[in-house]
């Protein structure tokens, strides 16, 4: 899509859409849980982002994830959907609704904000992936990503997401990181008139919950479902709790 061969995967099922966007270092598996609760008859794609997973590296900013996903869309003539996008996936979305409202019937914006961090803090995530490699950043990073519980109670799983982590193209983890660092999307979210519904965790270090909080007060239609004990992941962490989330939007539509 867009010259730029994008790993997805796709259950044509019937007229309820689901998309699900990743965050950063992630591939489009971390939805797995989440996707295998909703109906059979709902049609759910899933994408590998530029530089992650399957999907090859290229230049991006916010505008390129987010019209890689209309191409998608589009291209298997689905739309409007339920856009749901967790940390970056989550400002893919709020770009995809300002570029092309006609795709999205409503959003679940997870874990994320109309702007995460400052250009200075992601500068130096940039200078420290130039300096000593993702590799040596991946432990601190699930720090962020995930609750002590989490991390204590799922060894295993969380060596497969820091495999995940570390395994990502360094210039596509690059590439997302400068994308957010040059992304703020606050003087549009009062713009956004589709139902959303903000997904916060209470041990989320990334975006804590009163960041969250007060992204969803910007949103005339958003509410804010606050997970205890999720990281910056519930997707992982709460898959149960999140595709609640995701079917009662549904149904409000």
């Amino acid at each position: 899509m867009n010259g730029t061969v994008l790993h997805h995967k796709v259950r044509l099922s019937g007229k309820t859409s689901v998309v699900f966007l990743n965050s950063l270092g992630t591939d489009l598996r971390i939805w797995d849980d989440v996707a295998s609760l909703l109906p059979d008859d709902w049609t759910v794609l899933q994408i590998d982002k530029r530089g992650h997973g399957l999907s090859e590296t290229g230049d991006a900013d916010m505008k390129t994830y987010a019209a890689d996903v209309a191409a998608l869309m589009d291209h298997y003539c689905l739309g409007p959907a339920l856009i749901c996008g967790v940390s970056i996936g989550g400002m893919i979305a709020q770009q995809l609704f300002h570029a092309r409202s006609d795709l999205v019937s409503s959003m679940v914006l997870s874990n994320t904000a109309a702007r995460i961090g400052d250009a200075a803090s992601w500068q130096a995530r940039l200078d420290q992936l130039d300096e000593v490699g993702l590799e040596a950043l991946a432990d601190g990073i699930l720090e962020r990503w995930f609750s002590a519980a989490f991390r204590f109670d799922r060894p295993s799983d969380l060596q497969g997401y820091r495999s995940m982590l570390a395994r990502t193209p360094a210039e596509g983890y690059a590439t997302a990181c400068r994308a957010i660092r040059d992304t703020d999307l606050r003087d549009q979210t009062s713009q956004i008139d589709a139902p959303v519904i903000c997904i916060s965790g209470t041990e989320d270090l990334a975006t804590p919950s009163h960041i969250v909080a007060q992204f969803a007060q910007s949103i005339p239609k958003a509410s804010v479902v606050e997970i205890s004990g999720a990281g910056h992941l519930p997707c992982i962490e709460t898959p149960l709790e999140v595709a609640a989330v995701i079917k009662g939007i549904a149904q409000q539509g």
